[in-house]
């Protein structure tokens, strides 16, 4: 046994070996050495003792997760899962020696992979494909491995620690196993001495991956100029100020995210924090930021003190702290305060008017400000489109209270949009769609540069009077100017994938998940432009990452059932859906589903059921449900009433006629010159 041993171990069911193979020449691709058994015939003691010695010595183990591996309670992969299991318990609990990788939709409660497996994050790589982000997570868990495991076959530490973290453990207990590894590792430090020292020449020059391996683990390295902000504390001794609290932090972290330099994780991922009392180093690895700042709010009238702390998420030590005492009507001021002391305390360059960029759109007017902070709380926290109806009254009385106040229109106008489409129909929708479109360009005449004034008219054109043109160069102008925002970048990213510019929607999509990892609307908009673009095994995989972040958020059933119904896996399709029962999106999946099941009168049901939910108003998704079920008449004729209506319409995927260019829901309609003649009158952008 003369040939060295790898710095990754890649085990797997015979039947995934084409998968495999792909994450195998992703990471050699990438100069990763890899232990990768292709042999048709395995077993034998000479196998045997092979995997038993690379596994020992590996400094990385990749089990292959598939449903083959459920349904085989055999194989020589479960030797080798065993062998892994033992070692990483032997290890001291050193789990990051272990990396499991799921290639299909296997749950993480499978009972068949070992409970070790469990407890470690998977990471999903459809049928092997292998994106970059993998390959370097790979590279950073290596760096970050001890010696213990070395990389090369005969050296004097390795193989005798481990025997006599066996022998310590079967015979002495665990403190006997202590005084083992103590007295071994004393002797490998010294026999590594002696060898290194008599004969370094013997010893073969290690490849990048090995030495990587071998180095002291890399302490934790997230992106320069990284930064979340936690909910500040409400100290006013009343928790009906919790709004204003809550709402202030937020306006301070939009005011650094306008800072060109700094990235800033969005507040769905850091406000996930609120009222947990966090250790900031795991807030800072959860989020992967380098960063954290934290504070206390404290509001008495028209005062306010804010105590604000910036601490490095890597070290925990204090960067920067301020205490400041101000009247509201200096809010504005404040923010910009703040954001230029973190700024400089992360020793960002500010480039040009950063105060007027953070504070475009604003107002100074104190009761104008607290009425949009009360307006935020109710829309951000409703359960049903119903409670919409308070905030646009807050908004509204921002409004009065200051008639300039141009991010009070921008998101009165947003808040116009969802309630129409949620909550009515027919001549009060198209009302309020008119009033919202008012609204947004309002916004942008009073703040030309207010990067959520063209979202609210992208959002009003897209989803309400039905503007495809102008909804794509709103969505471009808002990007342009908060390129930082995850809410833009999702929006953006998900509209432009289902117009069929798929590249810059998924990058814009997964960029969004960069900045909002533990947000379900950035997972769920990364599954929708990856459904737009086809790759469906993906956009299952990002439908199922939301129902681990949210199981109670039925919408997301209906999507990720109609991702699985597009690869043709009808009976999990159906699962999926039901499980999301009462809702429009199942009702939509379900008719589809259950019509390939050959179940007709349950499909008629679910149809039925979406007819009485939504009547007209869900015409687009009436004719996706009769072109997949090959009638292709009524389904034309329900494109024509929908596109009669100019209202983008309601179907899962939150998507309407918008999505006909790419809908692959609509192919048994493409050749249809009616069909081509409603695309043509929607005037999608090149």
């Amino acid at each position: 046994m003369t040939e060295p041993s790898h710095a990754v171990f890649l085990s797997y069911a015979s039947e995934d070996a084409e998968a495999a193979q792909r994450i195998c020449d992703a990471l050699r691709g990438a100069g990763i050495e890899v232990w990768f058994d292709q042999s048709a015939l395995r077993g034998g003691d000479v196998w045997d003792q092979a995997i038993r010695k690379q596994i020992k010595t590996c400094v990385l183990f990749i089990p292959v997760i598939s449903r083959h591996t459920h349904q085989r309670e055999e194989g020589y992969f479960r030797l080798e899962w065993k062998l892994a299991v033992d070692r990483s318990h032997l290890m001291t609990s050193n789990k990051t020696f272990l990396l499991p990788v799921v290639i299909d939709d296997t749950r993480e409660d499978d009972e068949n992979v070992p409970e070790r497996f469990k407890e470690i994050h998977w990471t999903r790589l459809p049928a092997g494909e292998t994106p970059s982000s993998f390959v370097d997570r790979v590279h950073h868990l290596m760096s970050r491995q001890p010696s213990l495991a070395p990389a090369i076959t005969g050296s004097a530490v390795g193989p005798v620690s481990s025997a006599a973290m066996a022998v310590g453990t079967r015979f002495g207990g665990p403190k006997r196993a202590m005084e083992a590894i103590v007295a071994v590792a004393i002797f490998g430090v010294l026999a590594y001495l002696v060898v290194d020292k008599a004969s370094k020449r013997s010893v073969p020059t290690p490849t990048p991956a090995i030495a990587a391996a071998r180095e002291i683990p890399a302490a934790f390295s997230p992106p320069p100029h990284s930064i979340a902000v936690l909910p500040f504390v409400n100290m006013s001794g009343d928790k009906d100020q919790e709004y204003f609290s809550q709402g202030l932090t937020e306006e301070l972290l939009n005011s650094l995210s306008r800072i060109n330099e700094l990235q800033v994780a969005a507040p769905t991922s850091s406000f996930s924090f609120k009222g947990d009392h966090p250790d900031i180093s795991a807030v800072a690895q959860k989020l992967n930021v380098g960063a954290v700042l934290e504070g206390s709010v404290r509001r008495a009238g028209h005062t306010v003190r804010i105590t604000a702390q910036l601490i490095n998420g890597v070290t925990g030590f204090h960067l920067w702290s301020q205490t400041y005492d101000r009247d509201l009507r200096d809010v504005l001021k404040l923010q910009t305060e703040i954001a230029t002391g973190v700024a400089g305390a992360l020793k960002v360059t500010l480039l040009g008017d950063e105060a007027a960029r953070i504070e475009v759109g604003g107002t100074h007017n104190p009761a104008a400000f607290d009425a949009y902070l009360r307006a935020l709380k109710v829309y951000q926290s409703r359960n049903e489109d119903t409670e919409i109806t308070s905030a646009i009254a807050d908004y509204t009385e921002a409004i009065r209270q200051d008639p300039n106040f141009a991010l009070a229109f921008a998101e009165r106008s947003y808040a116009l949009v969802n309630y129409a489409a949620g909550v009515e129909s027919g001549a009060a929708m198209r009302k309020d769609f008119e009033k919202a479109e008012e609204d947004a360009h309002h916004a942008i005449a009073l703040a030309p540069e207010l990067a959520q004034a063209h979202m609210a008219l992208a959002w009003a054109s897209e989803a309400g009077i039905l503007d495809i043109s102008r909804a794509n160069e709103e969505y471009s102008r808002a990007l342009a100017l908060a390129p930082g925002d995850a809410e833009v970048l999702w929006n953006s990213g998900r509209f432009t994938a289902k117009i069929g510019h798929f590249e810059a929607g998924i990058s814009a999509t997964r960029r969004a998940v960069i900045l909002d990892p533990l947000g379900r609307l950035s997972h769920s908009n990364l599954g929708r432009a990856l459904f737009s673009a086809r790759r469906f095994a993906e956009a299952a995989t990002a439908f199922a990452q939301v129902r681990t972040l949210n199981p109670k958020f039925k919408q997301n059933y209906g999507e990720w059932g109609l991702a699985l119904y597009e690869l043709g896996d009808f009976d999990k399709a159906r699962r999926t859906c039901e499980a999301g029962r009462d809702n429009e999106g199942s009702n939509f999946c379900l008719a589809l589903v259950y019509d390939k099941l050959n179940r007709h009168e349950d499909a008629e049901a679910e149809l039925s059921k979406l007819k009485a939910l939504s009547g007209d108003d869900a015409a687009y998704a009436y004719a996706e449900i009769y072109a997949q079920r090959g009638d292709r008449p009524r389904a034309l004729e329900w494109l024509a009433i929908a596109l009669r209506s100019r209202f983008a319409g309601v179907s899962t995927l939150a998507t309407g006629l918008d999505f006909l260019r790419c809908d692959p829901l609509l192919d048994p309609l493409r050749k249809e010159p009616r069909f081509q003649a409603i695309e043509r009158e929607l005037k999608f952008p090149d």
